[in-house]
């Protein structure tokens, strides 16, 4: 299973470019997932469906079933969040995840810069394999545009480790 992170700062286009890069290795006929780290307080429930009042009514775990998909929720009560090799023990038969967020995790990321930026994520964190800017960036970095879709696939499936 192949690991690539997407980074960047807020509003940097992180989620733009991980349903491009997803939807082309999907073309490709790769089995793809994806884990998206949230800052957030979040609910995938919506209030008056049977699976939030289950939840709702102290269910810990509710598994939510139908013959398209199935979601597990499990309530964390704000206990220890999940480590990203935990949620990867999760997954199951996929060839690539794309990870956004999990910045200071030690997988191979691929950076996204925003328009006239010069604060980049590569000089504070670790393993950033490429950029993706409109500019040219002073970095010994790979460095892709932001319409390069397929350049950026083939470098996640044939240069990064």
């Amino acid at each position: 299973m192949k690991i690539v992170g997407i980074v960047g700062w807020k509003n940097s286009g992180k989620t733009y470019f991980a349903s491009k890069i997803i939807n082309k290795l999907k073309t490709k006929n790769y089995k793809v997932a994806s884990i998206k780290h949230a800052h957030h307080e979040f609910d995938i429930d919506q209030r008056n469906t049977d699976s939030y009042i289950h939840r709702e009514a102290g269910s810990s775990q509710v598994i939510i079933s139908s013959s398209k998909r199935w979601v597990k929720i499990t309530e964390l009560n704000n206990s220890k969040e999940k480590s990203l090799n935990e949620l990867l023990n999760e997954l199951s038969e996929v060839d690539v995840v794309i990870v956004e967020g999990f910045k200071n995790d030690n997988h191979p990321k691929i950076e996204i810069i925003k328009k006239d930026s010069d604060d980049y994520l590569f000089n504070k964190i670790s393993n950033i394999k490429a950029v993706i800017s409109e500019e040219k960036i002073n970095t010994d970095l790979k460095q892709f545009k932001k319409n390069q879709i397929d350049n950026i696939v083939n470098f996640i499936l044939e240069d990064i480790k």
